[in-house]
């Protein structure tokens, strides 16, 4: 009976140890990313938008501004799972200076974990993105995402 319990004492603790160390390595797999794939809806006009916010540039969604500073995105062989950092901040008409609204990690696969509480806009997570033309978008998104990109340029 002692046996066993040591036995218990030294495997359980070396177990939880694995597993740990698996959960971390998941996440260390990644592949190098350009961007987010990220989905917004206006509340207002119930028009939903996918947009690609570029890693470490700020992209405009109506008044608001996001950042997104991280894309992780699990291998295939695991339980699906993208997070992006982001930092969103509102620019308002009329007012100086920029009120933070949001920074933290959204789940794609939890959007309501960590979500973006305003009255106007919702922002979720979709994918990480490398660029508009390689990516797995629908082609119907890549026509959308490159048409919005050439926009904001001119």
């Amino acid at each position: 009976m002692k046996t066993s319990a040591i036995a218990a004492l030294v495997c359980v603790p070396t177990f939880l140890a694995f597993l740990t160390l698996q959960s971390t390595s998941i996440w260390a797999q990644d592949t190098e990313v350009s961007g987010a794939l990220l989905r917004g809806l206006d509340k207002i006009t119930a028009r939903i938008t996918t947009f690609v916010a570029p890693m470490g540039e700020e992209v405009r969604y109506g008044t608001l501004r996001i950042r997104a500073q991280t894309c992780r995105k699990r291998p295939p062989e695991e339980t699906p799972e993208v997070a992006v950092f982001l930092e969103i901040d509102e620019e308002r008409p009329g007012e100086e200076g920029r009120l933070p609204l949001f920074s933290g990690w959204m789940f794609a696969s939890s959007p309501a974990l960590s979500a973006l509480e305003h009255p106007v806009y919702d922002v979720w997570v979709i994918d990480c993105s490398t660029t508009a033309e390689d990516s797995d978008l629908p082609d119907r998104l890549k026509s959308e995402y490159s048409d919005k990109a050439r926009d904001s340029r001119e």
